[in-house]
């Protein structure tokens, strides 16, 4: 079965249209509700979203459908979703719902599942909900009598944020750090400025005024352009950028320069090496991650297992094979010592313990390695039925082949489909900038050529 609404991270489009429809948002949670009931104990779920508009139209869609099948709701409001994954365990839940579409503009929204073990749903389940859409739900409706309820978890924000604080090694604080911390207009606006100003830092916060509109826009761990220059501008320590839902975090040092996820998880594998902390013996990342880091792992005896890209792959890998660090070069920073997803402010709070404890600014401590030359660009094709995609095109085919030639072992290219839009992807990286460059540009055109020759009539040449 292909899956129709489920892409790599739950489901996700424009707003009130589909599949981000209303209509849409309660047959999914009716389906969830038949798949994840199971004995004769009351079920409960657990729903929390961002601060997008269209959260007003899905969080309630969402909610009718799962009381429809005798569940009961547990409402959270605007939260972090790795926020929504600890409370599903804590509040013994059979499962737990996030809506929001990450680090996309206000327009998109999203819904993310998660099972009673806080991780996101595997493939398998994904497909089985996309089954019991389409078979419909007429003989599982409750009757009256056992509707499930809802009601509103008051004391959320507290929860989470203690569960934060305790990451943190104790007896140690943040005072005599400036931090500019950017929440996006997110779902962290409240709880990031406070797990900060508790251990004591010093804050300059923005991105914390939402107006359901202006989430991520201009702000956040996808434009880091105003907290960078906050940092500057304030004489802070260092800056931290969440995305919408707060699941991803990037940093500045203290002369604004960007620090990415690749150097963050290098900064926590490294001291949690030291501290006979970290298992599996290094870290899980994707094939975007950056050549730089594992160098710096091999030469400190550790490994880096490459998945495909999608913080869920990572976490997959994570629990296969024993590693407790892992994440993206976006931002995704996975501690599998204290969450099941990716957790901004957690992956915050372990760099910042480092830096209090190394008594050296952000710009040494947050620095591990020297990233290689590495560049990354996308080329748009027509994407037409029953014509291969471009990468399978002979022209295109010689351009990799050349193009690996040229890298040599030193060097690595990576060629992917976008999995969200018809976009290749074409990423190189090597010691030799010029040459990275050059490769990807003699793989771009290739794949624009032949994109051209899609467009065309059947039957003509290039």
């Amino acid at each position: 079965m292909t899956r129709k609404l489920f892409g790599t991270d739950g489901i996700r489009g424009t707003a009130n249209s589909e599949p981000m429809t209303a209509e849409t948002a309660l047959k999914v949670a009716m389906a969830t509700a038949a798949q994840f009931r199971n004995g004769d104990h009351r079920h409960l779920v657990v729903i929390g979203k961002d601060t997008r508009l269209s959260g007003y139209m899905i969080e309630p869609a969402l909610t009718a459908g799962f009381i429809s099948m005798g569940m009961d709701v547990v409402l959270v409001g605007p939260m972090p979703t790795p926020a929504i994954a600890m409370l599903t365990r804590s509040l013994r839940a059979d499962m737990g719902v996030m809506i929001s579409a990450s680090h996309n503009p206000f327009e998109d929204n999203g819904i993310k599942l998660f099972g009673p073990d806080g991780y996101k749903l595997s493939d398998e389940v994904e497909l089985a909900i996309e089954a019991r859409i389409e078979a419909g739900f007429a003989d599982d409706l409750s009757p009256p009598g056992k509707l499930g309820k809802a009601r509103r978890l008051d004391d959320a924000q507290g929860r989470y944020i203690e569960y934060v604080k305790n990451t943190f090694p104790r007896g140690l604080r943040l005072d005599g750090l400036k931090i500019v911390v950017d929440c996006a207009h997110g779902a962290a606006y409240q709880v990031a400025p406070r797990v900060l100003w508790e251990l004591g830092a010093e804050l300059v916060p923005i991105g914390v005024e939402p107006n359901g509109t202006n989430i991520n826009k201009d702000c956040g761990a996808t434009a880091t352009a105003r907290m960078r220059q906050s940092v500057v501008e304030t004489g802070a320590h260092l800056g931290l950028a969440l995305d919408g839902d707060a699941d991803r975090l990037i940093m500045a040092d203290e002369k604004g320069a960007q620090i990415d996820g690749d150097q963050l998880m290098a900064v926590v594998a490294g001291q949690w090496a030291d501290n006979g902390q970290l298992h599996g013996g290094g870290v899980v990342a994707t094939v975007m991650s950056n050549l730089g880091m594992e160098r710096y792992l091999a030469g400190r005896g550790l490994t880096l297992h490459r998945t495909a890209v999608g913080d869920r792959y990572v976490v997959e890998a994570m629990r296969a094979h024993g590693f407790n660090v892992g994440g993206e070069q976006s931002g995704h920073i996975v501690l599998g010592d204290y969450a099941t997803t990716g957790d901004g402010l957690i992956a915050a709070l372990q760099v910042l313990a480092v830096i209090q404890q190394s008594d050296r600014p952000a710009s040494e401590t947050c620095r591990p390695f020297d990233p290689v030359p590495q560049l990354l660009r996308n080329v748009r094709y027509r994407a037409e039925p029953g014509r291969p995609g471009p990468v399978d095109h002979p022209i295109v085919r010689k351009a990799i082949h050349d193009a690996e030639a040229r890298l040599g072992a030193e060097g690595r290219l990576l060629i992917r489909k976008s999995g969200t839009e018809p976009l290749i992807r074409v990423m190189a990286e090597g010691d030799d900038a010029a040459l990275v460059e050059d490769v990807v540009g003699s793989v771009v055109d290739a794949v624009g050529r032949v994109g051209q020759e899609a467009e065309r009539p059947m039957g003509k040449a290039l």
